[in-house]
């Protein structure tokens, strides 16, 4: 075929793909169904968090947002005078503790809940769930009731010439009371960790002479971390942003950074400035967050290889 015909040839397909119509462009089966998800993040997570971080930038103590643009109130944050960071460190220290804590605590129910409590393990499990039903604050307000002075542990103790100790209002409360809370959101994510662990593979390692110690090291522990992981994550998330403990349990002996911000919000009326706090809390946790997740070999944890 000579260059003339093979260019012609070509010439006319082109000519033939381009009178082609073009398939209306459509959504694929996964897509749709993802759809109501994508729409109710982008307008409950995106949105708000689009606004805040429009706030943050706005003239201090005014609502023009979307109007001015301005670092004056990340320059009151990081003013030397101002003294906010401990409010940060608080947060973040007592977050940390509680999440490192929970994980020592929750292990052996979690591993209770999957292996010892057999069929009872739905009633244990509901004896975990059931405090969720009350409201976080009456259940505080319960334990200062318990605590108080000449409340119901020190009121029992006189009664046999004792005195209870005198633990409210301090840092070690606080640390009580979001251990108290936080529990089952470390606790389930833990228990479906362990519940993931084959038996009959802990078995085989007690058959070949492991030893409890190496089971639980080289077998248990590498396959229940994806739940371990994400009950960590969860508990520091969620124990960042805590405040009725600090508050109830506490009496503001300790202020959290959600108690500044809440103020910045209520009766400072400075919206910009707790637009700020609350996006550099964010940067922060997810800055954290992704720092421990890149120390992590998750393809060894998650069995990829």
């Amino acid at each position: 075929m000579s260059d003339v015909a093979m260019r012609s040839s070509a010439a006319a397909g082109t000519e033939a793909s381009a009178a082609a119509p073009r398939k209306p462009f459509r959504l694929s089966r996964g897509a749709l169904a993802a759809l109501p998800v994508g729409v109710t993040l982008a307008l409950g997570f995106l949105a708000p968090l689009a606004t805040v971080a429009a706030y943050a930038f706005a003239t201090p103590k005014t609502f023009d947002v979307f109007r001015s643009f301005t670092f004056a109130n990340f320059a009151a944050v990081f003013d030397p005078s101002n003294t906010v960071w401990t409010s940060f460190v608080w947060s973040i220290g007592l977050a940390a503790a509680t999440a490192a804590l929970l994980a020592v605590i929750a292990y052996p129910i979690a591993w209770g809940l999957t292996r010892v409590f057999g069929r009872y393990a739905g009633f244990v499990s509901v004896l975990f769930v059931f405090p969720l039903f009350v409201s976080e604050n009456v259940r505080l307000y319960g334990w200062t009731l318990f605590f108080l002075k000449n409340g119901v542990l020190d009121g029992t103790l006189k009664l046999i010439g004792l005195s209870g100790p005198e633990v409210l209002y301090t840092p070690g409360m606080i640390l009580f009371g979001m251990l108290y809370v936080y529990l089952p959101f470390m606790l389930f994510p833990m228990t479906l960790g362990l519940a993931m662990v084959p038996r009959d593979l802990v078995e085989a390692a007690r058959d070949l002479g492991a030893s409890r110690l190496m089971i639980w090291r080289e077998v248990e522990l590498p396959l229940a971390m994806p739940g371990i992981l994400i009950g960590l994550l969860l508990t520091f998330v969620l124990a960042v942003g805590a405040v009725a403990e600090s508050k109830v349990l506490g009496g503001q002996s300790v202020i959290v950074i959600t108690h500044d911000i809440e103020i910045a919000f209520t009766f400072a009326q400075n919206w910009p400035l707790g637009s700020a706090l609350a996006l550099l809390l964010t940067a922060i946790v997810s800055a954290l967050s992704l720092v421990a997740l890149s120390k992590l070999d998750l393809d060894r944890i998650l069995g990829r290889r």
